[in-house]
Parts: C-alpha cells; structure tokens; sequence
C-alpha cells in the first residue's frame, strides 16, 4: 500500500510541474534534466553508472545491468532527494531549497537469463520565475514577468539478458539489454507585460502563454562484460547507445490583452490566434548519444571507474514549428556534449560479522561541456558547461540483501559573467532485494 501511494504521488508531480528550486535556464527547450546526478545510488560514485551492477539496484542508464537480478528475487529501489541551491550573478544571489521523490524502480526475473525491470523518474524541469522592471517617457513604469513550471518524466520498461556465463565471477561474462521509454510531461511557459500606469487606453497588460505537451517513445540499448584477470581482479566494461530520434510534440498558444479589477484577471482581446486553430506540431529530436566505461574490482573489496558519453548535442533539441514565434527568437544552441567521470568505492564484505565491515564507502567527480550554448542580447556567446563531486555510504539491511543509499554531492552549473547555479543535494535511497518466487518444501 505504501509502494502504491508513494507511485501514484510522483505520477502526479510531472502534471502539476512544481519544483520548489527557481531555474533560470530551465526556460530553454524542454528544461533543465539532473540525471544521473539526482540518483543517490549513481551520484554518490560521481555518475559512474555504465559499468554498475548489484542484486540489491536497478540501474537503467546500462539496461544491462537488469540481468544480474538473482533469480527467485524482486527489488524494490526508491530514491528521495533533498536540493538546496544558490543563483549567483555579479550583482546579487538566491538561496532556494526543496525536496522530492526521486525516483521509482521495481525488477525481477522471467527466466534464469532473462530479466526485467521497470520504474518512473525525472527527465527534465521547468520552473523559473524572474521581473524586469523598467520606466520609459512613452509608456511609464512596466513590469516584465518571465514565469515556466512544469516537467517531463520519464517511464521505461528494461530487458536485460545472460548472453555468456551468469553470476560466476570466476568467469568470462556478457550482459545485453535494452529499455523503452515512454516520456511524458507538460510544459508551461508564460511571458506577461505589466503596465503600471492607471491609464491603459493605449497600453493594456498582455500575456504571451505557450502549453507544449510532449507524448514520446524513445531506446537506448546497453552492454557489459565482465572478464576476471587472475584470482583476484575483475575487468568490467560498459557501453550504451541511444539512437538519433525525430519526434513530434503539441504546442498550444495564446496571446491575448487582459484587466485586472479586484484581484482577478479578465482576458480581454485575443492576439493570436486569429481565428485558427491555437494548437500545432513542434519537433523534438534526440540525438545520438555513445557512452563507454571502464572499471576495475579488486576481490570485491575496492572498484576503481571511468566513463565518458559524446553526443552531437546535450539532451533533446525542441524545435518550434509554428510560423509565429510566441517569444521571439530563442538565444539557445545546441553545441558538442561531452561528459567525463570517475570513481572509487570502497566495498564492505558482506560475511563479516562485524557491522561496520559491511559498510561500502564512494567518491567521484564528473564534468560536463556544451551542455548548454546561449547568445546573449550584447552578441556575447556563452558555452556553459558543469562539474560536480559526490560521496555516499551504502549501509546494509538484512544480511547485505537490501541496502540503504546515503549520498550527498555537490554540482556548479553556468558561468559566473551570466548566472551560475550551484546545488549541494542530500539523496537517501533504498534497494530493498526479497526473495518472493520461492517454493516452500515442507516434509
């Protein structure tokens, strides 16, 4: 019941589209995303997710990994997140703070080589909220409101498969796997001119309002392989793939004058459209992303990690396709997108007696170029990219079957001449592994 009632209130948070935190540079394509960094489990090694695998997790940035889940076994993974962010320009700073459920993940086996996995979390977000004030001899004091909310999450249904060799580490082994995702969300983008003056004969208060509803099915596909050197090392490699992906989303805009009398909004002229149909198509187009990792495990003590992703450009492009722009020429590039990370853990032994021998013990540190290109109105271009540092415990439950996940981790997003976003997320999340398909045998 707990499960249930926890799923059917984050399905609701991507319609309502709030999150407490302010982001400016949300207000471009279809939001800022956070993945992998606002998954404790993942941001506690840096983002080292390529080559990850356990019993006790669900990875689904290497769907590969689904097929280490033990048979006989169902995993329950949820994760909770705690942000607390500062906005920094050269003239002031903003503290903000909040907290959500990360995510959803749920993963069992259908045979002994083939297993699935399923879940819900965060894809992208918008919420930003900003005014400008000006004053000009023509049209007196003006209010200039820049306000989104909203979001896109992201449901995937994940396959992962023995190819070669299984759960023996002693042992050459081959994972392959592939998810499909279904992302789903709305996003709504508002600009408001607000004039001040008691006389609006000949200046009236206008909105320019945008709802883009995005409906999408996208893939990725991973592998992993496992090769044992020796006695006491183990070499694991990891790469995935998503595929270029044309799509198309639903925009529906309004442009229309309004008055305002004892608090409430009247509309008063529509704008646009002008007698049509306030609804067209926009692309969204995803591009191909390549990621590869590398790790390295010494007797299940200690594992040593690198990975890299490139694509053409970061994320998902969205295109408008409407022959009026609602707000203008949007100042957004889409450039390279390269990421780096690294990542050390420090593995408890599960057989010990001791508790605190059971305990695993991460670091790891990512950077990111090209994550975001804008043009300012001065003609100055800005390539914003992020770097960001996390470490997490992982304490175990029940005899090292489940495990609890406490990270926290630090990420420095934008340019300091423009606006730089600085985030310090506290994340607790719980692999919880039970053995549900076993037949009792009585004598």
């Amino acid at each position: 019941m707990i499960v249930a009632t926890a799923m059917l209130a984050w399905v609701a948070t991507p319609a309502q589209g709030q999150n407490g935190l302010n982001a400016p540079f949300s207000q471009y394509g279809i939001g800022q995303c956070d993945l992998p960094y606002n998954i404790p489990a993942i941001a506690g090694m840096g983002g080292i997710g390529l080559t990850r695998s356990a019993n006790n997790m669900i990875n689904p940035f290497n769907p590969a990994s689904y097929a280490t889940i033990e048979k006989e076994s169902f995993i329950f993974d949820m994760g909770l997140n705690i942000e607390m962010s500062t906005l920094k320009d050269k003239n002031q700073s903003l503290y903000d703070a909040d907290g959500n459920i990360g995510y959803l993940y749920f993963g069992l086996p259908l045979t002994k080589w083939w297993k699935t996995a399923f879940g819900l979390m965060p894809y992208s977000d918008v919420n930003y909220q900003s005014v400008h004030e000006q004053s000009s001899p023509v049209f007196g004091d003006m209010k200039t409101i820049y306000e989104g909310t909203g979001g896109v999450a992201q449901l995937f249904w994940g396959h992962g498969f023995n190819i070669i060799g299984g759960h023996d580490a002693t042992k050459p082994a081959l994972r392959g796997g592939f998810n499909v995702n279904l992302l789903y969300g709305k996003l709504t983008r508002a600009l408001t001119y607000d004039f001040l003056a008691n006389d609006t004969t000949y200046f009236m208060d206008s909105r320019r309002q945008k709802d883009t509803y995005v409906r999408n099915f996208t893939f990725d596909f991973g592998l992993q392989y496992d090769q044992p050197l020796g006695e006491k090392y183990l070499l694991t490699l990891g790469a995935t793939l998503r595929p270029h992906q044309k799509m198309n989303v639903r925009d529906n805009a309004l442009v229309y004058t309004f008055v305002t009398y004892g608090g409430s909004e009247y509309m008063r002229d529509t704008i646009f459209p002008h007698g049509g149909d306030s609804e067209y198509k926009s692309t969204l187009e995803q591009a191909m992303e390549v990621g590869l990792g590398v790790s390295l495990t010494r007797n299940d003590r200690w594992r040593v990690a690198a990975e890299g992703n490139i694509a053409p450009w970061k994320g998902m492009k969205y295109e408008e396709n409407s022959q009026v722009q609602i707000f203008g020429a949007s100042p957004l590039r889409y450039n390279d997108f390269y990421r780096f990370a690294v990542g050390v853990q420090l593995l408890g032994d599960p057989k010990e007696s001791r508790y605190l021998r059971r305990v695993s013990y991460s670091a790891g540190f990512h950077t990111e170029s090209g994550k975001l290109a804008l043009q300012t109105s001065d003609g100055k271009d800005y390539t914003l990219g992020s770097w960001g540092i996390g470490a997490g415990i992982a304490l175990p439950m029940r005899k090292g079957r489940s495990v609890m996940n406490l990270t926290v981790s630090y990420n420095s997003f934008g340019d300091k001449d423009l606006l730089k976003r600085n985030t310090v997320m506290v994340g607790i999340s719980l692999g919880s592994c039970e053995s549900w398909f076993v037949k009792r045998k009585y004598n």
